[in-house]
């Protein structure tokens, strides 16, 4: 009986105190790790919200920085039961790059996202050609882009492709230029084509003073002297005063007698002569 008892003393003397030592000490770095590391995640998104980044990428850095963190807390937490954390680090490791080869191309897109958030070189709202599409952006997700067409079409970009390409933001300016030529005939007065056309462009009230549009010739071509017409208008009035413009100028040409010629072509038959 003596020897039972001297044998369960130096179990619980050898292994049983100092294993829930251990335990209790893992348990201790555990849960203040993880209370310091969501308390680090929150300061982080505090200073990333005054700084002006978007909620969606905030959210995401912060998920990242935190799980981050917690295995760091787990390793550190197992380091006081003993454990060899060498294998454990190689097994994150291996499954760290696993996983980075596997989610390569989405990956880039996180990173692309990130820049388009943290750039902004548009917006929500914003008309945009990019990726081979063009439209109003809808939503910017750290992942891909959501554009609406003009025939309200809906577009999912990834934001690798997005940012890999050219941006054309047609929103980021109040004002844009209409470019537009009309073709007139040569035996047309030009001067006269050339007021008629300044008539049109006072009578819309959408066409700014200035800058002042230009009228000008900008092509003796085959068939046509072409006329380079171009007004400024605020980015919104675009297509409104393209169209417009291409109906009234036909109109005042026709009223006033004014040609707008086709191409043409003379055939010559050597057996009819």
């Amino acid at each position: 009986m003596d020897i039972l008892n001297s044998i369960d003393n130096n179990m619980i003397n050898e292994y049983v105190i100092p294993w829930s030592i251990s335990l209790v000490s893992a348990l201790i770095v555990f849960i203040i790790g993880r209370w310091a590391a969501k308390l680090i995640v929150k300061g982080m998104r505090r200073v990333l919200e005054k700084a002006g980044v978007e909620a969606t990428l905030s959210n995401f850095l912060g998920n990242i920085v935190y799980a981050a963190l917690l295995i760091a807390v787990i390793i550190a937490a197992l380091n006081q039961l003993g454990v060899d954390t060498t294998s454990v680090l190689a097994v994150f490791a291996t499954a760290g790059l696993a996983i980075g080869l596997a989610l390569k191309d989405s990956l880039g897109n996180f990173a692309a996202g990130v820049m388009l958030i943290l750039f902004k070189p548009f917006k929500i709202g914003d008309f945009v050609e990019a990726g081979g599409s063009a439209g109003v952006i809808e939503n910017i997700t750290v992942f891909n882009t959501v554009m609406r067409t003009g025939d309200n079409r809906e577009v999912i970009i990834p934001n690798g492709q997005i940012y890999a390409g050219t941006i054309i933001n047609v929103s980021a300016r109040d004002t844009r230029r209409v470019d537009l030529v009309f073709g007139i005939g040569y035996d047309d007065n030009i001067k006269e084509a050339k007021k008629i056309i300044e008539q049109v462009l006072a009578a819309d009230e959408r066409i700014l003073k200035n800058p002042a549009p230009l009228i000008a010739v900008g092509e003796l071509a085959d068939s046509s002297v072409n006329l380079n017409v171009r007004p400024w208008v605020k980015s919104g009035d675009y297509w409104g005063v393209y169209f417009s413009l291409l109906e009234n100028v036909k109109e005042a040409f026709d009223a006033k007698g004014i040609s707008i010629p086709y191409p043409q072509m003379d055939v010559h038959n050597p057996k009819a002569a």
